[in-house]
């Protein structure tokens, strides 16, 4: 996701946010909670999605690193990504080619 999606939607999820505490202090609770409640969702999306999917690389991420078979294209950027395999942590690793 581009830093301008992500910064839209962080402002809407802001704004159902303090849409729903003002509903609140109005004493529209039921419908103030609806509405924070999806603005931290929204919230917590962005937060995951952020962590869950991290950029490329652009080059090998070192030497304890093991290359593995596996190549595809990544349909965001079009690149051809190799995977790489830590054996010690079982982390992976995609490096752009």
């Amino acid at each position: 996701m581009s830093a301008a999606a992500r910064a839209v939607l962080l402002l809407i999820a802001g704004l159902f946010v303090a849409g729903g505490v003002a509903m609140a202090m109005l004493g529209a609770v039921p419908a103030a909670v609806g509405l924070a409640g999806w603005g931290l969702i929204l919230l917590v999306g962005v937060a995951i999605e952020r962590w869950r999917y991290k950029p490329l690389a652009e080059r090998s991420p070192g030497p304890d690193w093991t290359v593995t078979d596996e190549r595809f294209v990544d349909p965001e950027t079009g690149k051809m990504v190799t995977v790489y395999y830590h054996p010690g942590s079982g982390q992976r690793r995609y490096v752009a080619m």
